[in-house]
């Protein structure tokens, strides 16, 4: 067949495009050589199926589509719709040039439409997507790490049950009409609070319209989740901006939903949602680590240097030790907890709530035993140091200013591990975070040893290094210990603010 021939007898009058909400387009072509107008359809196929009266037979004859051949061809429709198939249907009218339809638009002006009754079905085409590989795995990821995987797609429900459940979506134990699958109309259709009430339960959203996918990240953020949206069409772009985090396709998206997203996805594989999701909570983890590594230090610090300030009116830390102990912590100490590569483990955890605080129980457990630890020797050593150790006061200084160094350093490997005992688990990969720790000890000798005007120190011996590393290294013993006490999951303030509620009594106001 000459297609650039065929093309050169007829010429297009109108073209419906594709929308979301009617599922099809079409188009209206007239012979050049008469008055003959032939109008095309092509879309969903229980839509093209609904606007047929005949239908064409394998060996070209036309039938009559009666109630019997039109739940045949349902049937069919949803045998290949089962089988993961997208079915689309293609049916044709053909009519004279003065029976075409207008109609006037809100402007007055005449408009051209097509006819879309008594259409004679051409065929059913099913077209398999399958699913990629490593988005089954990807969704199981998302799902141990309790993650809620929804989909939402224009397909009919039982194409979008078998691809759902090609995907694991939806799992063996799925039953119909347990409310995991509905279709859009259905969702919108719903009063507010049955919406409320069912949305968490859904699974799988069918023959979904733009607003649909608006309407059920609304819900969801409402009940208080954190919502991230994917996709790639220009119908995504309110949902991917309503989404607490929008990622759209770097490949096969439109402009219009990249600049709607948060996130662009390179490489289009959903698999890059499971990597987001680890990267995000292992820098949320590291941010963690950091932050009960720092409030040790800094708890130890001001309650060492407030106390021996108040008893005896001296300080150990000078002012010069105390910037190079933050210097040393804050860049050196955030470098190397930040270096930590993602883990297993992280992706068996529940989600955090945006309501949750950022220092958690178990956090304060460690830092407090830690902090406390740490204030216990350095005030013994202030206080009785130099009959115990028998050194002379500068000597004594010195050694409490080493102790605590040391006390970080050590305390860098408990802060790896917020839960688990094995802190040293995996270290040995970590080559950068071994490094940061050899720099850190090389830089404290310097200070100790050769910087002594600067730092205000003494040269120490091999045994009161020895002293000091062996106080230090006591804090790997205290946080396995510390590690096998059960902490409550209620946050630590929420008691505060239940005190604070018992106490308030009301103020009767009397007239006089």
């Amino acid at each position: 067949m000459d297609m650039e021939k065929l093309k050169q007898q007829y010429s297009i009058l109108h073209v419906e495009t594709f929308n979301s909400e009617k599922k099809r387009s079409g188009v209206s072509v007239q012979r050049k050589a008469d008055e003959m107008v032939d109008i095309h359809w092509k879309g969903a196929a229980e839509m093209i199926v609904a606007m047929c009266s005949q239908y064409y037979e394998s060996n070209g004859i036309i039938r009559s589509m009666s109630e019997d051949g039109r739940e045949r061809i349902e049937t069919i429709i949803q045998s290949m719709a089962a089988s993961s198939l997208r079915c689309i249907a293609f049916a044709h009218k053909q009519v004279l040039k003065g029976e075409t339809e207008d109609g006037d638009d809100q402007s007055g002006k005449t408009n051209r439409r097509l006819k879309e009754d008594g259409l004679t079905l051409l065929g059913i085409v099913g077209l398999k997507d399958p699913c990629r590989p490593g988005v089954k795995k990807a969704v199981q990821a998302c799902q141990s790490a309790g993650v809620g995987v929804k989909m939402i797609t224009g397909d009919n429900i039982f194409t979008a049950k078998a691809i759902a459940t090609e995907c694991g979506i939806l799992g063996p134990d799925y039953q119909q009409g347990s409310g995991e699958v509905v279709e859009g109309t259905e969702f919108r259709n719903y009063a507010p609070d049955e919406r409320m009430e069912k949305v968490e339960k859904i699974r799988v959203m069918a023959r979904s319209s733009p607003f649909d996918k608006l309407l059920m990240v609304q819900c969801l953020k409402q009940k208080g989740h954190v919502v991230a949206v994917t996709g790639d069409g220009t119908n995504d772009a309110p949902a991917l901006k309503e989404a607490d985090i929008g990622l759209s396709m770097g490949i096969q998206g439109t402009e219009v939903a990249k600049e709607s997203s948060d996130i662009v996805i390179l490489d289009d594989n959903f698999s890059s949602v499971a990597t987001v999701l680890r990267w995000g909570r292992c820098v949320y983890n590291n941010i963690q680590k950091f932050i009960q590594f720092q409030l040790t230090v800094n708890v130890a610090a001001l309650v060492i240097n407030f106390i021996a300030a108040v008893s005896a009116g001296e300080v150990p830390l000078t002012t010069v030790q105390l910037l190079w102990v933050n210097l040393i912590m804050d860049t050196l100490g955030a470098l190397a907890l930040a270096t930590d590569r993602p883990t297993n483990e992280l992706m068996e955890k529940p989600p955090v709530g945006r309501t949750e605080p950022l220092i958690t129980n178990i956090m304060w457990r460690n830092l407090l035993a830690q902090a406390l630890y740490q204030i216990a020797i350095l005030l013994i050593l202030q206080f009785r140091g130099e009959s115990i150790v028998n050194v002379p006061e500068t000597v004594k200084d010195t050694l409490i200013f080493n102790t605590f160094v040391l006390c970080q350093v050590f305390n860098e490997f408990n802060a790896r591990k917020l839960e688990k005992q094995n802190v040293f688990e995996g270290i040995l990969k970590n080559r950068l975070f071994l490094g940061i720790i050899g720099v850190t000890i090389v830089l404290q000798v310097v200070m100790v040893e050769f910087l002594k005007k600067f730092a205000d120190t003494e040269q120490l011996k091999l045994w009161q290094w020895g002293v000091c590393i062996l106080l230090a290294a006591f804090s790997w013993p205290i946080a396995w210990f510390v590690k096998l006490i059960p902490v409550s999951n209620t946050p630590f303030f929420s008691y505060l603010k239940r005190s604070r509620t018992i106490f308030k009594r009301p103020i009767n106001h009397q007239k006089p």
